[in-house]
């Protein structure tokens, strides 16, 4: 099977999983990327699928407890699809979601483009090019079960376990002010029970986690574009919602962020 026609039957694969709410163990043997080129290029025909232009982009297992979660040993690219997005405050359905958990993270909106090239990008480019700052909940969810045991590959071209996320207002301009390793991040469960993490559960700061997706992206051949937003991956170990939870998550001077759960 050539390589384009394989990427597509994966995201075709993928795609109906999802509409019928049904789950794999894993891709048929013939379907299985072998590379995380393979995976991405999988994830591009995913993309294709979509009637909108694409919203931006997720990071997956940015902190030790997000790998945990998943069972990779590093962080991993995917798509943020536009009709995937919720307001902030609006409600999501949890019908068919087997991961069934809140991430908290940062989000940021570029200025710019910025273009594969041999060299890599380095936090101060990435800081350049940041147009504004939110906080945004991401609630993941996957095509496979169980997919603790799918490998980085699979995740990748399952879009790196993307579903809905929420995008919060843009913090003050003086938020590069603040450090954002250092900056405490606290979330409210259903129960009432409080989440509590840094920036530092990012890969050691937010910024470095976004200065790594663009030099993904640009390993890939692909451009972090203008407008485009980028979710860094959660601040807070993932915690559990079901349906009729009301999450709140406070990012202090940056913002707050809520979201209501359905079935």
């Amino acid at each position: 099977m050539q390589s384009r026609d394989k990427a597509q039957e994966i995201a075709r694969t993928l795609q109906q999983l999802g509409q019928l709410g049904e789950r794999a163990a894993c891709l048929p043997d013939h379907l299985k990327p072998a590379t995380r080129t393979e995976a991405y290029a999988a994830q591009a025909c995913l993309e294709g699928l979509s009637a909108q232009p694409l919203f931006g982009w997720k990071i997956a297992a940015t902190s030790q407890a997000g790998q945990r979660h998943i069972n990779v040993d590093g962080p991993l690219a995917g798509r943020l699809l536009a009709e995937r997005r919720i307001a902030a405050g609006a409600a999501v359905p949890l019908a068919g979601n087997q991961m069934l958990v809140v991430e908290a993270e940062f989000a940021f909106c570029m200025a710019r483009d910025l273009a594969p090239r041999a060299r890599p990008y380095a936090r101060h480019e990435l800081v350049a090019a940041i147009a504004s700052l939110h906080p945004a909940l991401e609630v993941p969810n996957s095509r496979f079960a169980p997919f603790e045991a799918a490998g980085a590959p699979q995740l990748i071209a399952d879009n790196a376990c993307a579903e809905y996320f929420l995008i919060g207002e843009p913090a003050p301009d003086n938020w590069r002010s603040i450090d954002l390793a250092r900056h405490s991040v606290s979330a409210r469960d259903g129960s009432g029970a409080i989440h509590a993490g840094t920036g530092a559960n990012v890969m050691g700061d937010p910024l470095i986690a976004l200065t790594w997706l663009a030099n993904e992206l640009s390993s890939q051949a692909l451009t972090l574009k203008a407008g485009q937003v980028v979710i860094t991956g959660t601040c807070i170990k993932p915690f559990a919602v079901k349906p009729g939870d009301h999450v709140m998550a406070d990012f202090g001077p940056i913002g707050r962020i809520d979201a209501r759960f359905v079935g």
